[in-house]
């Protein structure tokens, strides 16, 4: 059975969003879901491989947050079903379903499994974030579909 919320679960969820208001970080997560839309694992990679470069260290530093809040939820320092409520872990399932599709091709080519794993285990880790997941990668998928429409003349 899950981890009952306590003052404490809120309390850390309270200061991972604090950290997300960062100036830096509000950038970082700005390029990762507005910007940046992959539809291959090259696209992922040609970024994850352009070290040192502004885009390369938003991705870090978004992915490595993001790890990082799922870290807590498998260690068990916050409950698993308040952290996944979309007010508080909304941005993670978008960025995860922004490269899900491209991760096994990504950590084979990066030799690096562990790449976005804590993301991936707490996404798809209970039938409430495999349900979250699923409906949020759709979203991404129609994005992507009209993304790619051409603009009608009018």
């Amino acid at each position: 059975m899950a981890k009952k919320a306590t003052a404490h679960d809120a309390q850390v969820v309270m200061q991972l969003y604090d950290l997300r208001r960062e100036a830096e970080m509000r950038k970082a997560r700005n390029w990762f879901l507005v910007e940046f839309w992959p539809r291959s694992a090259d696209d992922v990679l040609k970024v994850a491989n352009a070290f040192p470069s502004q885009e390369n260290a938003w991705m870090r530093q978004v992915g490595g947050y993001w790890d990082m809040a799922a870290a807590l939820v498998l260690q068990g320092a916050v409950s698993e079903e308040l952290f996944v409520q979309p007010g508080i872990s909304g941005e993670m399932f978008f960025i995860f379903a922004k490269i899900h599709p491209f991760l096994k091709e990504v950590r084979e080519k990066m030799n690096n499994p562990d790449a976005f794993a804590n993301v991936e285990k707490v996404a798809t880790g209970s039938k409430l974030a495999r349900k979250r997941l699923e409906h949020v990668s759709k979203h991404v998928e129609n994005r992507l579909k009209a993304m790619a429409k051409p603009a009608k003349k009018g």
